[in-house]
């Protein structure tokens, strides 16, 4: 299916705030203003909350039916140019039943966020819609005493340009698994701390390859087995992530276990796996050891490139990436790249 892109934003541009799962904004206010105003001030958009998005978590929780309504009337209101997801959590599965498809086919537009959103962009996907997989207001623009310049240049490359975005570049900077409670206010200005970059890792010499990519937190993609909204996944460039709740590597090797036995893992045209969130930076080796027993010892795959460490989901900063659009991926090369443009004029 050929997917159709949404048009590119530009400064002045009104972004729909939307609360898809948790209701985040409404637990943590301070946090969700700390995002809309780094959001709106690094990128010179408006950032417009939907009439539930910053309801009371019960609200949000009870309502799906209300979440919904506010992300279709989002993609109708020609006064809207893109969503954005206020936040995660873990019932965005609940939407599914309720969402128009039809409607998000006729009105592409941009939609952003990551973890718990992997629900709404593989319902997106199986539209025919072309989102970004990315951050969210409270996690990612809502950075802890401003905006990483790595997330920053993600965000512009993809949903600011219509031209290709090229390489996706190795992040330099260091990056922060570092957690701060957002209950304490006082710690919204307390900038995270740093390690340094590693790099990525190459686990295969197989030759480039290309195909769609999608991307998705691992343990969400998961309820979807079985469903009616698992992504087809032949000729794809799968990039998983884990969430904030540290996930053991046994996790990883059953999940990629039941790719297996679905046949998915085998037609794989590559597979990418972010740096582990929700765990120490000694433990990362394990989730590469795991990968390398399915896909290697297990399959036998040594024609299937994997690279690991990469900076999208649930680390910071994460860069963002477009889901279902090509990717090349050349492990002689050591370079991802990014092969076609991700929005329109």
């Amino acid at each position: 299916m050929k997917l159709r892109r949404p048009r590119r934003l530009r400064r002045g541009a009104r972004l729909a705030a939307v609360s898809l799962s948790w209701g985040g904004p409404g637990t943590f206010p301070h946090r969700y203003e700390a995002g809309r105003r780094q959001l709106e001030e690094a990128f010179g958009v408006e950032v417009v909350a939907m009439p539930h998005a910053l309801a009371d978590p019960d609200f949000i929780a009870a309502h799906p039916q209300a979440r919904a309504d506010d992300l279709h009337a989002a993609l109708t209101d020609p006064a809207i140019d893109g969503i954005v997801s206020t936040i995660g959590g873990d019932d965005s599965i609940r939407l599914l039943p309720l969402l128009d498809l039809d409607m998000i086919r006729v009105h592409p537009k941009v939609l952003i966020g990551h973890s718990d959103t992997t629900v709404t962009h593989l319902a997106c996907l199986r539209a025919g819609v072309q989102t970004f997989y990315g951050p969210s207001i409270m996690a990612g623009f809502g950075e802890n005493g401003g905006l990483h310049d790595y997330l920053r240049r993600g965000v512009e490359r993809m949903l600011f340009s219509d031209e290709p975005p090229g390489h996706w570049p190795q992040n330099a900077d260091g990056w922060t698994g570092e957690l701060l409670d957002w209950a304490d206010p006082a710690n919204q200005s307390r900038v995270r701390t740093l390690r340094p970059s590693t790099g990525w890792r190459w686990l295969t010499r197989a030759g480039p390859v290309e195909g769609p990519l999608i991307p998705a937190c691992m343990e969400v993609l998961d309820w979807l087995r079985g469903t009616m909204w698992w992504p087809a996944l032949d000729g794809a460039v799968l990039a998983l992530e884990t969430s904030e709740e540290g996930p053991p590597p046994h996790t990883v090797i059953r999940l990629l276990r039941s790719l297996a036995a679905m046949g998915d893992l085998q037609h794989l045209a590559g597979l990418l796996f972010a740096r582990p969130g929700g765990v120490d930076a000694d433990r990362h080796h394990a989730y590469d050891d795991a990968i390398t027993q399915v896909v290697h010892d297990e399959m036998g795959l040594d024609a299937l490139p994997v690279v690991t460490n990469l900076d999208f989901g649930h680390t910071d900063p994460m860069w963002t990436l477009p889901v279902g659009g090509r990717v090349r991926v050349d492990d002689e090369a050591h370079v991802i790249e990014f092969v076609e443009p991700t929005t329109v004029d």
